[in-house]
């Protein structure tokens, strides 16, 4: 088994999920390449502590990215750092001829998002894609591979989102999320939005056109040191987009909502797509379920739920009669991550990582939402992938 040795930049949570993947990379039986964590960079003196801690396969702590870069040793680096310093860093690593995990949304804006695009053009030798990790749940796996069979027939609607109520107290302090120099003028739509859009985006369902309805519903929020700041991006964001469905050449209605403050709701993804043959919904509050009506056959017309299990995209040890969590979740988009940069391609289409080409396509839709959103009317979307 060939061993990738990587560098996390950025050890919160999300780092720290990867390193715990890493550590149990044996429950992937059908693996030819592993990752092994060497190096790691943070600011937080606790953050690098952890990795002490648990990892002695980490031989770097630092908390300047650029030594990582100059290790030789690190052929591949994950970077999670907030949206404003997405375009120096990503650039940097690829320019230093590392393979890169990135995370959403791959720039602060869109001229970020394009630096990072043409610099990736430059090092056609670095592989590069963006995490998401909702898609590798086996309900979605299923629904996906209805979607790539054409099962659904023509596609009449699509809902998908992710909603959390994060936060809904009004006390919570201030975070960088909320400060458009950190986070962009996006606010959720970039935080958010990629989780939503990563698997019609892969079926081929480019937004023509969006409406957009954006809300700031808590204006400013306790700082900390006694005293209060405003919030500057958004909270909450739902876009209604005019799509095109390349099977058929048809347009039809796209509802995307990106929430950070949502009543009722813990941390919850899900995706809905209506055809004229069949229907197929998913919903990470029931995440082992999905639900399929099949009227192909003009019976009656009834939702079937099916219990899924461990039913993986990456063979797991696991039976396939338990449970599949959060962090089985991180452990296939990793294991989606390395084989498709082993081996030249995904098993399938819905088995690959987010590109760096729907990230950009991202971009484009995001801001037409915040045009849309200023000018309240409908604003056409740029779907020429770049």
């Amino acid at each position: 088994m060939r061993t990738v040795r990587f560098g996390i930049i950025g050890c919160g949570l999300m780092g720290r999920e990867f390193a715990s993947a890493a550590a149990r990379w044996c429950h992937l039986p059908e693996m030819d390449v592993r990752p092994e964590i060497v190096a790691v960079c943070d600011t937080s003196d606790a953050m690098l502590a952890w990795f002490r801690q648990h990892f002695d396969s980490v031989k770097q702590v630092t908390s300047d990215y650029r030594d990582i870069l100059a290790n030789p040793d690190v052929e591949a680096v994950y970077c999670a750092v907030p949206h404003n310093l997405h375009q120096q860093f990503y650039c940097d690593i690829i320019r230093a001829g590392k393979h890169m995990m990135g995370e959403k949304p791959f720039g602060i804006d869109l001229p970020a998002n394009r630096a990072i695009m043409e610099c990736i053009a430059e090092h056609p030798g670095v592989f590069v894609r963006c995490s998401s990790e909702y898609p590798f749940i086996p309900a979605m796996q299923r629904l996906c591979r209805m979607v790539e069979s054409g099962e659904c027939g023509e596609i009449i609607e699509v809902n998908t989102g992710f909603l959390h109520s994060s936060d809904m107290d009004p006390e919570k302090p201030i975070n960088w999320k909320r400060m458009a120099r950190f986070n962009g003028e996006y606010g959720c739509l970039g935080d958010l939005g990629m989780h939503p859009c990563h698997v019609p985006f892969r079926a081929g369902w480019v937004p023509k056109n969006v409406r957009a309805i954006l809300s700031k519903l808590v204006t400013e929020r306790p700082d900390g040191k006694g005293g209060t700041a405003p919030c500057e991006t958004w909270d909450n964001g739902t876009m209604f987009c005019e799509t095109l469905d390349p099977r058929t050449g048809k347009l039809f209605p796209w509802t995307i909502k990106t929430q950070r403050i949502a009543p009722g709701e813990k941390d919850t993804w899900y995706c809905e797509v209506l055809g004229m043959r069949k229907s197929v919904g998913y919903n990470s509050k029931n995440t082992d379920s999905i639900r399929i009506m099949d009227y192909s056959q003009k019976g009656e017309q009834a939702w079937q739920h099916i219990d899924m299990g461990h039913e993986t995209a990456f063979k797991s040890i696991t039976g396939g009669i338990f449970e599949f969590g959060f962090s089985d979740a991180v452990l296939q988009m990793w294991a989606a991550f390395l084989y498709e940069m082993e081996h030249g391609q995904a098993p399938s289409l819905f088995t690959g990582c987010v590109t760096p080409e729907e990230t950009a396509l991202s971009h484009r839709l995001f801001t037409a939402a915040l045009e849309s959103h200023r000018n309240q009317s409908t604003v056409p979307v740029d779907a020429g992938l770049q």
